[in-house]
């Protein structure tokens, strides 16, 4: 993972909206926070409780608390 930085262009998208979800467990959590904290306002960074990064994907009770997120997210800011 040391050659994956996804967002070192984070200001470019920056000041839209931006909804950062990232399992509490993933292993991969530093690179949300990493950009969370590079990214402007408005933003959010969502921490799912208990979850690992493949959580998020197939296990119900954390894809659920995820996508309830997102239709807030996106009510919010695309509508």
């Amino acid at each position: 993972m040391m050659n994956f930085f996804p967002f070192v262009q984070i200001e470019t998208i920056s000041p839209r909206p931006i909804l950062i979800i990232a399992g509490e467990r993933a292993a991969s959590a530093y690179f949300s926070q990493d950009a969370y904290s590079k990214a402007a306002q408005p933003k959010e960074l969502f921490i799912v409780p208990g979850a690992t990064h493949v959580d998020l994907y197939d296990r119900p009770q954390y894809v659920g608390q995820a996508v309830e997120k997102l239709a807030k997210f996106y009510g919010q800011y695309l509508t």
